[in-house]
């Protein structure tokens, strides 16, 4: 019996719901939406703005057409860094983040287009005094991670982005590892931007994803081409979301994160408060292996659903491997997010990543560690 516990990577598996819902687009509703009249083009274009709608709720937006599709969150933090930074600018972020914010930043400060400066923790978490410090009156953007895809832990990123708003900072949320799994409500938040993918916790297939851009926000293009409106000019629509949705859309893709996103909603209150519990057994279990490591915060509210962890004397990869020859899934490595482990203290070594979803039942967490501590008895 395999035991999914990647679910930081991929959720899997995907609820029915979502599996109909791309093979009805693929079918049913088989058009380029926005391109054309014709009645499978019009019922396109209707499940586009629906599944708009879908993640616009799911934000705690209120204006759907402050939700742009991106076809996953790292295209999403490219448009969000890209469209909004000038040369000269100033950019604060944390040494906690993915590779998908902090190789956009650092490819540009290379180039000498931008200055960058990455926070450390303390401890597992970014103080938003830490932040302020590190301001520049040139800062024209604070980006900072929800939770970290590493240990799990939910960054104060209300009290950071408020403190963006007062000193007329943009600030962006990588919201990767939280919207689906928790409730989020981008302008309780105060951010201006807030990029997430559509295939982990919001149970939409790969290839899809989307950014909020607060109203009012213009960002620059990323990307030009037909959008099915204006059509009489060879320039880039200006208004939103068309401007940033050039080319054809995923229109499968967006289909089945629709329906994903609609099952999590329906359902987030309960799936938020099985997935601490679940990340809390495995946290605990966890910390009484003999010769493990844990990183993860200790407190169940303060961590999304991760727990990563090293085991005596084995390397990540050796420990990732013996998972998977008794049938679990878990990723072992750096988690392209360098900074993070730097900051562990394991970026040599890396971490063995266990990642909870919606399907995970306490009896998988439980045989889990049975296995664990199996591989702790021969390591």
């Amino acid at each position: 019996m395999e035991i999914y516990l990647d679910n930081a990577a991929t959720s899997h598996p995907k609820p029915a719901c979502t599996l109909r819902a791309v093979q009805d687009a693929m079918t049913r509703f088989n058009a380029n939406p926005g391109r054309a009249g014709h009645a499978r083009s019009l019922a396109a274009g209707r499940l586009v703005l629906e599944a708009r709608e879908t993640l616009a709720r799911a934000l705690g937006a209120r204006d759907p057409f402050c939700v742009v599709h991106a076809f996953n969150c790292t295209d999403a933090l490219n448009l969000a860094i890209k469209g909004c930074l000038k040369r000269g600018d100033h950019v604060v972020s944390t040494m906690l983040e993915h590779n998908s914010v902090l190789r956009v930043l650092m490819e540009k400060q290379k180039r000498g287009e931008i200055a960058v400066t990455l926070v450390w923790p303390r401890g597992y978490f970014v103080d938003a005094r830490d932040v302020q410090r590190a301001l520049r009156p040139n800062t024209r953007l604070i980006a900072v991670t929800h939770a970290s895809n590493v240990t799990g832990a939910v960054q104060p990123v209300e009290e950071i982005c408020q403190l963006a708003r007062r000193k007329g900072i943009l600030s962006l949320v990588d919201g990767a590892q939280r919207l689906g799994g928790a409730p989020v409500d981008v302008k309780a938040m105060g951010c201006s931007l807030y990029a997430f993918p559509g295939h982990k916790s919001l149970l939409g297939p790969t290839g899809t994803g989307g950014l909020y851009i607060e109203p009012g926000l213009a960002l620059d293009t990323v990307r030009e081409g037909g959008t099915g409106s204006s059509s009489d000019s060879m320039l880039q629509p200006k208004d939103p979301p068309e401007r940033y949705e050039a080319g054809t859309l995923n229109l499968a893709g967006i289909a089945g994160l629709r329906a994903g996103a609609q099952y999590v909603q329906e359902r987030l209150l309960a799936i938020h408060a099985r997935e601490r519990e679940l990340a809390d057994q495995l946290y605990r279990g966890a910390r009484a292996l003999p010769g493990a490591v844990v990183y993860a915060p200790a407190e169940p509210a303060a961590r999304a659903g991760i727990v990563s962890l090293n085991l005596g004397d084995l390397s990540s990869s050796e420990l990732a491997d013996a998972l998977d020859r008794a049938g679990i899934c878990a990723r072992g490595g750096l988690h392209c997010a360098p900074g993070a482990h730097e900051a562990l203290g394991t970026l040599r070594r890396g971490a063995v990543r266990l990642s909870v979803g919606h399907a995970t039942t306490p009896e998988e967490i439980e045989q889990t560690l049975r296995v664990l501590r199996e591989i702790a008895r021969e390591a």
